[in-house]
């Protein structure tokens, strides 16, 4: 070997030594190169994530702003015609309540008749105490009471809730007040205590119809509405 090969030998030790130093040696636990591109199309990117039910997984920095209220005089289509009593209430509970909407109060309300009226046949006091005013609670649990001692028992099976439609609405001093038509079908039926029917038909479905009306403290955190008055319609 000349001295010329022997230079380049130790040149190319030396370079490999520096970038040995450098570059690092791989150990194979080394974590992947990372893929800005894969990550995104893995997480679906900001602009299509979908949360699932459940408040625990709804992300909270990528819900949308808060819609401003709808121009009239399509704001309250389908549930108030504009510019009558009913679209007027409604802007009133509306302009107290920036969260309320009207299509999500009539499902929930929807969900609290068949509740409640289960629950009343049931004798279930605690269930009726979280979905009644105090003074509506008292006439319910006074008629369970009365059943209770006279040994009625009460059977009650929904079938159909056909309509539910505001017919009233407002604010009077804190309380944003909204009144419910209800038509629903069901079969309900009163026995003594020997089992004998005393009322109703165990077999027969019943049209029922209920102007109910439901209330909440617009300055209240607690966003639930409680029944506070009952009726029947025709």
């Amino acid at each position: 070997m000349d001295i010329y090969t022997i230079i380049f030998l130790a040149l190319a030790v030396f370079i490999f030594l520096r970038l040995r130093n450098v570059l690092g040696q791989r150990s194979g636990a080394e974590r992947p190169p990372f893929d800005r591109a894969a990550r995104d199309m893995a997480r679906g990117g900001n602009d299509n994530v979908v949360p699932l039910p459940g408040p625990a997984t709804i992300d909270q920095t990528a819900r949308a702003p808060a819609a401003e209220p709808e121009a009239a005089p399509d704001r309250w289509k389908g549930i108030a015609e504009p510019g009558s009593a009913l679209a007027i209430g409604l802007d009133q509970v509306a302009a107290s309540d920036a969260s309320f909407n009207a299509q999500h109060f009539i499902s929930g309300a929807k969900s609290a008749y068949e509740m409640i009226v289960l629950a009343f046949a049931n004798g279930d006091r605690r269930a009726l105490k979280d979905l009644l005013s105090s003074e509506v609670y008292d006439g319910f649990e006074a008629a369970i009471r009365g059943r209770e001692q006279r040994g009625e028992k009460v059977e009650t099976r929904f079938a159909s809730i056909d309509k539910a439609d505001i017919v009233s609405a407002g604010v009077r001093d804190r309380a944003a007040h909204i009144t419910v038509r209800f038509v629903s079908q069901m079969i309900s039926v009163t026995r003594d205590k020997d089992g004998a029917v005393i009322d109703g038909n165990s077999e027969k479905l019943t049209d029922v119809t209920d102007v109910w009306t439901f209330s909440r403290d617009v300055t209240s955190r607690d966003p639930n509405w409680k029944l506070v008055g009952t009726e029947s319609g025709q």
